[in-house]
């Protein structure tokens, strides 16, 4: 069977950008989360999977968790960007 995700697939921006989107549609509905605005809940989604990530590869830094933050902003930004595109119903 083959592996759809791994530490090294996460480790990329499309990577990570993929887990991002995906949790976010899955859990944006539930009961649980649904008063969080999306764009603020996919941010810690993000920001969980860049982190998670740093501790799997052995690479947990104080420097590297402080770009975490800012990455996960340009991968929560591109996530819900992404979605937008596909869910928008415009014709160019």
């Amino acid at each position: 069977m083959p592996d759809f995700f791994t530490w090294n697939s996460l480790s990329t921006s499309g990577g990570v950008l993929l887990a991002t989107t995906m949790v976010t549609q899955l859990f944006k509905g539930t009961a649980l989360f649904a008063r969080i605005p999306t764009r603020i809940f996919s941010y810690f989604v993000a920001l969980i999977v860049l982190v998670c990530h740093l501790f799997a590869a052995g690479a947990f830094a104080w420097s590297g968790l402080a770009l975490c933050f800012l990455n996960a902003v340009l991968v929560s930004l591109a996530a819900n960007g992404a979605y937008d595109g596909i869910a928008s119903k415009k014709k160019i």
